[in-house]
């Protein structure tokens, strides 16, 4: 980030240089952690429906949309908690917390990211265009859901697994009933990680009165996350099964699974920051499944030359 501003502040006004780099931490920029767990699930799903060999142009579309339409979610998440931000420890120095950013210029904003993520359907087909629909709705109603119900991070799950049925229908014009089965492994796994971050600000959430999925499971809340984890990992089992994976795939698996159990450990402690690690943790499931999945598609390759 410092890089970039220096880059920046040859190139623009010192004036523009400071909104930028408020209008990237209204986005996020500087933590990728959101986007790359909203990433490795539509990889799974692209690189499953092309079988292993993703069109470049779809690929790149993905990537940048997914990019883009996690930055518009953390604008609309910020706007939304504009009010609660600078009564919880973790979120008091986001700049609507601090008063850097005003709701004309966060709304500008989302319409802007919003306008760039619709241009990334551009070359894709007219059925991912319609699948996008209930995705938007999703990301930008999200952050609303805390105020009443009480499973938010269930929603949240919903948003984050849209892009794999739009993946399926970019690649193959269809939505397979393989794509309904990642689609709700990812929502267990989303569930499982979001609910382990909403752990770190239980305290904080449960005075200014909003709901999570930590608040409403109460004592029970590392039972859910491991069971979220259990079943995650069970229908990834499945997936496994149907799209007959090779040893690179189920070589993933006791890894996992280990990863998982040292979850438990930490998050069973629920301090606060421990809980939060292990939040960001969750990013290297994404990805070990994501390197299982290329390297089935990569051996059947290679067996087949």
């Amino acid at each position: 980030m410092r890089n970039i501003k220096r880059l920046l502040l040859k190139c623009l006004p010192r004036y523009a240089v400071g909104r930028l780099c408020v209008y990237g931490r209204l986005m996020r920029v500087e933590k990728p952690i959101g986007t790359l767990l909203l990433l490795w699930p539509t990889l799974w799903a692209l690189w499953i429906a092309s079988e292993g060999v993703p069109d470049f142009v779809i690929l790149l579309a993905f990537m940048l949309g997914t990019f883009l339409m996690r930055s518009a979610g953390c604008v609309v998440n910020d706007f939304a908690d504009r009010d609660i931000d600078g009564a919880v420890a973790r979120t008091n120095q986001r700049p609507f917390a601090q008063g850097l950013v005003s709701k004309s210029e966060a709304m500008l904003l989302l319409l802007i990211l919003c306008l760039l993520a619709a241009l990334c359907l551009l070359p894709l087909n007219r059925l991912t265009w319609l699948m996008s629909l209930p995705a938007l709705f999703l990301a930008i109603t999200y952050p609303f859901t805390k105020r009443f119900f009480p499973l938010p991070q269930f929603y949240l799950g919903l948003a984050f697994s849209f892009g794999i049925p739009m993946a399926f229908a970019a690649v193959t014009e269809s939505v397979p009933p393989l794509a309904w089965l990642i689609f709700a492994a990812n929502v267990l796994w989303t569930l499982a990680y979001d609910t382990i971050y909403a752990m770190a600000d239980k305290e904080d959430d449960l005075k200014i009165g909003i709901k999570t999925s930590a608040i409403t499971f109460g004592s029970h809340d590392v039972e859910a996350v491991m069971l979220c984890h259990f079943w995650f990992t069970v229908l990834m089992v499945v997936l496994g099964v149907q799209i007959g994976a090779s040893w690179p795939y189920w070589l993933v698996l006791p890894l996992v699974v280990y990863w998982q159990w040292q979850q438990y450990q930490v998050i069973k402690t629920r301090e606060r920051w421990a809980c939060f690690r292990t939040f960001l943790e969750n990013n290297r499931i994404g990805l070990a499944w994501f390197a299982g999945i290329v390297g089935h598609y990569a051996w059947l390759a290679w067996r087949g030359f």
